[in-house]
């Protein structure tokens, strides 16, 4: 890795030498109509490899330029491309200015498009309609961020960005969310296809933006989460050349580094690479909870016409850490929270764990336009991931003494050690035509789509056999029974003697363990596989001021019980799925909309294979969605804001047993319903003042279940309000020219447990201060400002046993160079 990097920095150094050696200079600055400056524009020269994107003050320069005559090219994503012939000689500095105006027409439909450099605003999601319809027009609520707000952030993960967005907290820090009050991120999407969820989130460098689809999508994918899906749109090569490198160091020794290099690699400009690296080695402010991981994302793109685009991406991840389980209480013996009963940087495991990830992605997608009113899309992800682990964790229980009565400050302990291996294979096409009949028109869309999932044959799991060791210290017993402790192997205190020691919470040792001395059973990961398919059509219907969208899917979905066994058996499941929605334009700038949508979700590959250990079978779950909102532009198409109500519910809901014996066994819950309000802002206020906000009110209860006690009580985790800004102020003229500063702060009210105890409510405030100096950039980020002490969802280890804390204040110093 580290010599990719050098070399990247070499090639980056060759081509500085070499620019400033130049025969000559065209220069100048591009805005909009207002003067507002324009960050990204393309700007190059026609049919050669010279060119430049503009910078945060919408300024251009293109240095070692020939002597000869030349078509200067202006263009961006949403604006009008410029031309303008010009005529440059040796040692010559020309200086052209332009301003741009708005397209009109439709954006081109390339998953990868909708965002315009240096806005916070995203224009375009084909994830909610697979078309290139504005997000305006489609009658459902989409949230995101965009690359500028990820950067300003220095997010580095997908647990860093949620907080932008309106309805979704994390459930805990290993990429768990709650979205709209119902779990999610089961399944995740890259450029809208479909892989599964590692253990662990990933590096997110190579990410153009992040984007969720609220409630249910099954009309158009399939199975998914009914509270949204998240979707990972990742960056695409560009057609003039641009290279960018940054570093980073802050709290817990973190170090980041990140390179992305882009351009044409011929003159015809018809083919085009981007390569995306990025290293982190980061500490924690919890006990041995540091990691490394690395980042490689090559990526190529070929457009052989204006009517054809073929694009490949490459993305290898390696993640080395530990699995956070969160930190573990002190058994509660007088009512009150156990918060605070240990310090934050508590973690229960030992110095010899281990999680190390790799995740190996490769993406293909080809869109061709055979006319202006019929265009073919198609795509597919092949997807692998691999995990080896060696880990220590609790048990969910205190330990006991002799007479069975808890040991508050004692947990009892867990070995997982193990390899497993999954794979994915998603693949989609449909066609887009464009129908006028009089003065209606349709935007119809026909497609299949095909997505598989394998957990082959040589994966493996040790666990222990049981909890205490037996009186010959020959084996272990799951259980302790105190009216027959001559079945135990007793200490001098008359205690069982644990299969694994006890976890000590007031005196934690976490010198490394010998496995092998424990009592355990290597037993073979089950194998596994799903596969489903589906055929889908839709059409939005647009009669004046108003748009209807119709959809039906009719999915097939397919799994095996004792896949690879003699008593093999192939279960299928089928559902036909609808959508409706109706926009109405009340002005040209404001949209009303209301939706209804069902969801289908079959339980896991995972979960219906290992029956032993998670119980079943189990019922797929259903869902159901009506929402009614608003979307709106403002201030010259610079600043979005969308609004919704809505009602969600979810049947056959899967939740932890709190097994004793078995910590992972699931049990099925009736009904599940949630309800509430969102809204989300972004864009620009002024032209050097840009907002990201956010707002929700969920209220998720439990209405359906066999403990009648529950009913009509919140769901865990699912806090009633949540929210968060980030305001950023660029200071462009005078002597602070260059300067800004960015302030921001997320908030979450009290989430209920299922325990003795409930996560308090907590706001959260971070700041920033920028500075470019040409092209280059320094940037300091002070999270949590204030220090507040907080948690941010569950830990792992189960319910009422640990809690996931929220990091202190920290910082991160970045220094980047773009040219």
């Amino acid at each position: 890795m580290k010599k990719i990097l050098l070399s990247i920095l070499l090639f980056l150094a060759i081509h500085q030498i070499h620019a400033q050696n130049a025969n000559g200079t065209v220069n100048g600055k591009i805005t909009k109509e207002n003067s507002e400056p324009l960050f990204g524009i393309s700007v190059g020269l026609k049919g050669t490899s010279y060119g430049s994107p503009t910078d945060t003050n919408g300024r251009y320069s293109i240095a070692n330029i020939p002597s000869g005559s030349y078509t200067l090219v202006v263009s961006g994503i949403g604006y009008q491309v410029m031309e303008k012939e010009i005529k440059i000689s040796k040692n010559q500095n020309l200086t052209f200015d332009f301003k741009l105006n708005e397209k009109n027409e439709q954006l081109q439909e390339v998953v990868v498009l909708g965002s315009r450099e240096g806005d916070y605003v995203n224009e375009i999601s084909s994830l909610a309609s697979k078309s290139s319809i504005s997000l305006k027009d489609v009658p459902q609520a989409v949230s995101y961020v965009t690359k500028e707000l990820i950067q300003d952030q220095k997010a580095f993960l997908i647990t860093d960005v949620v907080k932008n967005i309106s309805g979704i907290n994390q459930e805990s820090i290993s990429g768990d969310y709650m979205i709209r009050g119902f779990a999610g991120g089961s399944n995740i999407m890259i450029n809208g296809l479909r892989i599964s969820k590692g253990w662990m989130p990933t590096l997110i460098s190579n990410l153009e933006r992040v984007e969720v689809i609220k409630g249910a999508n099954s009309a158009l994918y399939g199975y998914s989460d009914p509270g949204g899906t998240i979707n990972r749109v990742t960056k695409k090569p560009m057609n003039v050349s641009r290279q960018g490198i940054s570093f980073s160091t802050g709290s817990f020794g973190t170090i980041r580094s990140e390179a992305d290099v882009t351009g044409p690699v011929n003159q015809e400009k018809t083919l085009l690479y981007r390569v995306n690296l990025a290293y982190q080695d980061a500490g924690s402010f919890r006990d041995l909870m540091g990691r490394k991981d690395i980042l490689i994302a090559p990526s190529l793109s070929y457009l052989p016409s204006e009517k054809t685009r073929v694009d490949l991406d490459l993305i290898c991840s390696n993640i080395n850490a530990r699995v956070d389980r969160g930190q573990p209480f002190i058994a509660s013996t007088d009512g009150e929270s156990p918060l605070l009963s240990t310090p934050k940087s508590l973690s229960a495991t030992y110095a010899n764990s281990y999680n190390k990830e790799n995740t190996l992605s490769f993406i293909g997608s080809v869109s061709h336009d055979f006319s202006d009113r019929i265009k073919f899309n198609s795509s597919f992800i092949t997807y692998q991931y691999e995990r080896d682990y060696l880990e220590h964790r609790t048990n969910n229980r205190y330990g006991v003494d002799g007479n069975g009565d808890v040991l508050p400050t004692l947990m009892e302990m867990r070995l997982q050690r193990g390899e497993s291996r999954t794979t994915n294979i998603n693949a989609m096409s449909y066609v887009n035509f464009s129908i006028e009949t009089g003065r209606i028109s349709h935007r119809a869309l026909i497609g299949y789509d095909f997505a598989q999932q394998v957990t082959p044959a040589g994966g493996w799991d040790t666990r222990l056999v049981g909890a205490f060791r037996n009186a010959d210290n020959t084996g272990a017993l799951n259980s302790y029974d105190p009216d027959h402790p001559e079945l135990y192997l007793l200490d001098g205190d008359g205690s069982p003697v644990p299969n694994m020691p006890y976890f000590d919470l007031v005196n934690p040792d976490y010198t490394p363990q010998d496995i092998n001395g424990y009592f355990t059973r290597v037993t073979p990961r089950a194998t596994a596989l799903y596969y489903t398919h589906g055929v889908y059509i839709q059409d939005q219907i647009r009669m004046g001021k108003v748009q209807v969208l119709l959809g039906l899917r009719q999915e097939f979905y397919n799994d095996f019980e004792n896949y690879q066994e003699e008593d093999e058996k192939k279960v299928q499941q089928t559902s036909l799925i609808p959508r409706l929605g109706a926009v109405f334009s009340l002005t040209d700038k404001i949209n009303l909309y209301g939706t209804y949508v069902e969801g289908f979700q079959p339980q896991s590959a995972s979960i219906i294979g290992d029956p032993e250990i998670y119980g079943g079978p189990f019922d797929p779950l259903t869902s159901n969605m009506i929402e009614f909102g608003t979307k709106s532009e403002w201030f010259n198409k610079g600043l979005t804001l969308s609004a919704s109500i809505y009602q969600i519910e979810l049947n056959n809901v899967l939740i932890n047993a709190n097994d004793a014996i078995n910590p992972d066994l699931l049990k099925q819950r009736g009904q599940e319903r949630s309800k509430g309000f969102e809204v989300d802002i972004n864009g620009k206020i002024l032209p050097n003042l840009s907002i990201s906000a956010n707002y929700a009110y969920n209220e998720a209860l439990i209405t359906q279940s066999d403990n009648l006690d529950l009913i009509g009580t919140h769901k865990e985790y699912a806090p009633v309000q949540m929210g968060g800004t980030w305001i950023k102020y660029n200071v462009n003229k005078g002597q602070l020219n260059g300067a800004g500063i960015a302030l921001g702060s997320n908030f979450v009210t009290k989430q209920i447990t299922g325990a003795d105890f409930d996560l308090p409510g907590y706001t959260v405030v971070d700041a920033a201060l920028f500075y470019q100096i040409e092209k280059l950039r320094l940037s300091l980020n002070i999270n949590n400002v204030t220090d507040k002490t907080y948690w941010v969802g569950r830990g792992r280890a189960g319910t009422g046993i640990a809690a996931n804390p929220g990091a202190p204040r920290n910082f991160l110093f970045s220094v980047g160079y773009t040219f």
